[in-house]
């Protein structure tokens, strides 16, 4: 059951990642 962790914790980073780049440049979307 680890790799359905493993796949949570990729999937909450590049979120974050997205979420991240869209608040510094908001030109881009």
């Amino acid at each position: 059951m680890e790799w359905l962790y493993i796949a949570c914790g990729i999937i909450a980073l590049l979120v974050f990642v997205y979420l991240f780049v869209a608040l510094f440049t908001p030109e881009k979307f």
